[in-house]
């Protein structure tokens, strides 16, 4: 049985800020094939589907479609603001690297 990924208390409080819910969206959290190191994150607010894993907590969703939960398995999915910007990152056990961007990595 694969372990869904978590989303941090932090995510949750920063998609609140940014109003999402009441948008009727949630954050999409999917993996494509491509970037520098062979697969990389999509990131975007956008509305649940039928065959999404939906996480919820503080009134707010974050989706995955079943394509992508094989590689997210375990994953942490956390808001980090530093110096160069706010993001939302991935930590995911499943990664064997990644580039320095934090968007793409390899398995």
């Amino acid at each position: 049985m694969q372990v869904p990924p978590k989303v941090t208390p932090r995510a949750f409080d920063r998609l609140a800020e940014i109003g999402a819910a009441t948008e009727g969206k949630a954050l999409r959290v999917a993996v494509e094939g491509g970037g520098c190191s062979g697969f990389q994150y999509e990131i975007a607010l956008d509305e649940p589907r039928e065959d999404d894993l939906i996480l919820e907590g503080a009134g707010q969703k974050v989706v995955v479609d079943a394509v992508s939960l094989p590689f997210l398995g375990g994953a942490t999915i956390d808001f980090s603001e530093e110096l160069i910007g706010a993001r939302f990152v991935i930590d995911n056990p499943n990664a064997s690297s990644s580039c320095g961007c934090g968007t793409s990595f390899s398995m």
